[in-house]
């Protein structure tokens, strides 16, 4: 198909294609909360004419798998992925598309210039919660599908459409696509990449870091070691670990290291009562890794760096920190730059937009670590969400970018699935 009639086919649908991504945005669903936009797509895509499998994910099952990550709920009821196939006739290739409904928590309404749920259009930009990161990505490629289905194009191979839960805090939506079976000869992940093309994520570790001081009554402070001192030197101890990583580890995708491995303390607790002294501390953090990395490899270099500080420290030499590593996980991965759908989707950037793809690696951890790793689909991310846009407050997507990466994806997906004659 000519780049100029998908260009064209799409400005003249714009103001719909707009409207699907505010309607995204319009409905709630933070973490947990799913239930409502699940409907809404499960309904849109009945309608559109594609097969729909609605499923709640299996948390038991789920747990047996070494993927798995755990969360601090009982199951995923009233929380189901929805699973979209368009059906080829047969002899070309198949194509699968990920991407995750929920969204991170909306935050004090003071730090919205415009409702976090309004969708609201200025200065080219559709604003609110989600609008990065994802649901314009789920929304392009939703829209992508949804054209080549209006303009009569039948395609030899199957399109697979994932649409996940719980990707925020775990991921374990696209490993129960994954479980069940889904899978294709290459997948996109529409995830923020700020219109790059994407074959490597981070990976991401989360660590608790729990410190004892020596307890002392409030008069009797001095007698005392604060657990708030030692806390700060081992939030020092673990800045000068980062320092260390930034001089040691590399990856080509990854030129600028500093903002891509960041090892920090996100949250300090300590002290119960403003006239207690404080004995205890609690650190909380998380190290990036990039790909070639093992993070197994990664926690052991991390605790016994920690350890071997502390015990510069004569208190804490006999009373070592206690390094738990607990909550979010996720392993870097990476697919080879010349992987035939990283060079097709490069190829169609090109041809729709009139500029050479950047070709890099996503600044922060992706469900395709699944689907390379478990689920037999080598998927690259690309997607219009600008990666500084993440859980950012005043959330937005350019409108333009939208656009284009529905065109993108329209020539990408007739390319690769082939068409019929």
């Amino acid at each position: 198909m000519d780049p100029f009639d998908i260009i064209s086919w799409v400005d003249q649908h714009r103001a719909q294609m707009i409207e699907f991504l505010q309607a995204l945005v319009r409905i709630p669903s933070v973490t947990g909360n799913e239930l409502g936009i699940q409907k809404f797509l499960k309904n849109y895509l009945l309608q559109a004419g594609f097969q729909v499998d609605s499923f709640v994910p299996n948390l038991e099952e789920l747990s047996k798998h070494p993927a798995f990550v755990h969360v601090d709920v009982e199951s995923y009821a009233n929380r189901p992925n929805v699973v979209a196939t368009l059906k080829g006739v047969g002899g070309g290739r198949s194509l699968l598309f990920n991407g995750h409904v929920d969204v991170i928590p909306e935050g004090p309404a003071s730090n919205w210039m415009y409702g976090c749920w309004s969708a609201e259009i200025a200065d080219n930009r559709i604003y609110g919660r989600g609008t990065s990161d994802m649901k314009s990505g789920v929304a392009a490629f939703t829209m992508a599908l949804d054209a080549i289905v209006k303009m009569g194009i039948k395609l030899k191979g199957d399109v697979i459409a994932e649409y996940v839960i719980d990707e925020e805090l775990s991921g374990n939506g696209t490993l129960a696509c994954v479980m069940a079976g889904y899978r294709a000869d290459a997948g996109i992940c529409c995830e923020t990449s700020s219109m790059c093309i994407q074959p490597a994520s981070i990976g991401r570790i989360w660590f608790e870091i729990n410190i004892r001081g020596k307890a002392a009554g409030i008069q009797k402070r001095f007698d005392g070691i604060s657990a708030i001192e030692l806390g700060y030197k081992v939030t020092k101890i673990i800045e000068a670990y980062e320092q260390l990583r930034l001089n040691t580890v590399s990856h080509h995708l990854y030129p600028n290291i500093i903002e891509s491995i960041p090892c920090s303390v996100g949250i300090f607790e300590s002290g119960s009562y403003a006239s207690a002294f404080p004995d205890e501390c609690v650190l909380k953090g998380s190290i990036a890794t990039v790909p070639g990395e093992d993070s197994d490899t990664v926690k052991q270099e991390f605790v016994d760096y920690i350890l071997e500080q502390t015990k510069n420290d004569e208190w804490m030499a006999a009373n070592p920190p206690e390094i738990i590593f607990k909550g979010y996980f996720a392993d870097p991965s990476e697919l080879p730059k010349d992987s035939p759908i990283v060079e097709c989707l490069s190829h169609h950037y090109e041809a729709i937009l009139g500029e050479t793809a950047v070709i890099s690696g996503r600044q922060g951890a992706a469900d395709t670590r699944f689907l390379n790793t478990y689920g037999q689909t080598p998927t690259v991310i690309f997607g219009p969400g600008m990666t500084e846009q993440m859980h950012a407050n005043n959330e937005w997507v350019d409108i333009d970018d939208y656009l284009n990466s529905i065109k993108v994806l329209i020539a990408t997906v007739i390319d690769w699935c082939g068409v019929a004659e």
